[in-house]
């Protein structure tokens, strides 16, 4: 089954978790998407399993932070692709989808070794 991580190279949480994934033998892809912007449909696709962009979004971040309140507020689904388009930091990070559809997110040794059977 083929997995595809998606994330930022400098980030401290994908690097983890590709180490991870090395480390228990899961053959992956990386894809830093500040690099390889993700299209428009692909995020609506992730946020559709995902639970919405609200699940997506890493409100924590200084990128959100200091985003001006009116981008903090994005009404329709075509303000949140533009948002996310232009501030890919702004997505919780990795995103991993396997070849058979399922899409998560974030990145902890018990929530992959249940992910990919490893226990």
């Amino acid at each position: 089954m083929t997995t595809t991580l998606y994330g930022l190279k400098n980030c401290d949480t994908c690097r983890k978790a590709r180490k991870w994934l090395d480390r228990f033998g899961v053959e992956h892809e990386f894809i830093d998407y500040r690099d390889d912007p993700r299209s428009p449909e692909e995020l609506v696709e992730w946020k559709d399993k995902l639970g919405g962009w609200d699940a997506m979004v890493n409100r924590s971040s200084t990128t959100w932070r200091q985003l001006p309140a009116h981008r903090k507020t994005p009404g329709s689904d075509a303000e949140w692709k533009l948002l996310l388009r232009e501030y890919p930091q702004l997505v919780r990070r990795p995103v991993v989808v396997t070849g058979d559809g399922e899409v998560t997110q974030g990145f902890s040794d018990n929530g992959f070794k249940k992910r990919f059977g490893k226990d």
